[in-house]
């Protein structure tokens, strides 16, 4: 049974409104909705305000939590206006919704920067707006995150220091902030108290935001990757920067690192899961990277799943089975970014030179 819990007060009757066919829409489509807070609430919608953008404290990681917050009068640029409201209130996504003049118009902003919409005026059919609301959140809501990484001390001492693969991928690193495909990680501590930022530490290890990410395969079972929250263009130090990812525990759903003795580890990248799935699927793929940009003429997923989830992962893969070559796919990811396979990083940049475009559609 699928569970959820609205959260927070609605202060105008808008957000009553709002809140109420919500509530009648997930009810109507199969879930339960819960009175109380609990490891296993799938889903809860958070009613905050500018004034007051107060988190809600999941108790578990499973938890996709939905922030809703209004504004009226003309929005310049929704992304600036609103996304500090998503990191502020801890949620996986944001409904952002902006009165003006005559429409209502519902933003849908995700951690990875996509931001889409749907359009509302008074007099339109209010089951159908519910019903696309419900259709943009229930896949998101229901999808299985794997970012919890299993550290092993075991990596053999000769590649304590990297080796000619971990090479590659830093050089690629500074290439990507040559090509300008690396957007300034989120000043994240900036928004949250130290007491959230603990907080959003202890569910998710995260100490920051970045975006992007690459890897290269180095051998048959193992593949180098570019940690999560840091500066990709200046990779150094192995175990911190740049990763060795062992593999996928399914039992504990979690992501095998292995990093030299007496190292603090990173955590890996979200997208580990998605690259492991595509080198166990293709010996031939070398190296994968991921960037927020688009490219003409190319596959792309159909639903936003968040990054790091079992469902994202599943769908690229899909999508590069089913591309002309495996070996050199590039995939769209809906409203967020690419996906690039090569037979080597170097391939994979030369591929790519000239065929960029920066601004990620938004649909």
């Amino acid at each position: 049974m699928s569970t959820f819990l609205m959260n927070g007060a609605c202060e105008t009757s808008f957000m009553q409104w709002l809140e109420k066919g919500m509530k009648d829409t997930f009810i109507h489509n199969g879930f339960s909705l819960c009175e109380e807070v609990d490891e296993n609430i799938q889903l809860v919608l958070n009613f905050t305000n500018h004034d007051k953008c107060r988190p809600f404290r999941r108790k578990a990681q499973a938890t996709f939590v939905v922030s809703v917050l209004e504004k009226g009068g003309p929005v310049e640029n929704v992304f600036k206006e609103a996304y500090p409201y998503l990191i502020r209130s801890l949620s996986n996504h944001l409904m952002f919704i902006n009165h003006h003049e005559e429409t209502t118009t519902f933003f849908f902003l995700t951690p990875e920067q996509g931001c889409y919409q749907i359009a509302y005026k008074q007099g339109d059919n209010e089951a159908t707006l519910f019903q696309k609301i419900y259709d943009r959140l229930e896949p998101l809501a229901s999808s299985q995150l794997v970012i919890d990484n299993e550290f092993h001390f075991d990596l053999p001492e000769p590649l304590w220091n990297g080796d000619d693969v971990s090479q590659q991928l830093k050089h690629s690193g500074k290439k990507l902030d040559e090509m300008n495909l690396l957007p300034a990680p989120f000043p994240i501590d900036e928004y949250l108290t130290p007491r959230d930022m603990r907080h959003l530490h202890k569910l998710y290890g995260i100490g920051g935001l970045s975006y992007g990410n690459l890897s290269a395969r180095q051998d048959e079972n193992h593949f180098w990757m570019s940690a999560s929250g840091i500066d990709k263009s200046n990779m150094n130090k192995i175990g911190q920067d740049i990763l060795f990812i062992k593999g996928y525990n399914s039992d504990d759903n979690k992501i095998e690192v292995s990093v030299p003795p007496e190292v603090t580890p990173k955590r890996a990248s979200v997208d580990a899961i998605e690259h492991w799935m595509i080198y166990k699927e293709h010996p031939e793929v070398g190296a994968i990277v991921h960037i927020h940009a688009w490219m003409d003429g190319i596959q792309a997923t159909e639903i936003n799943y968040p990054c790091g989830t079992v469902e994202l992962a599943k769908t690229v893969a899909q999508l590069v089975r089913e591309s002309d070559n495996p070996t050199q796919a590039v995939i769209g990811l809906k409203n967020h970014g690419l996906t690039i396979t090569g037979k080597s990083l170097e391939d994979i940049f030369e591929r790519i030179d000239g065929k960029i475009n920066r601004q990620v559609p938004m649909h």
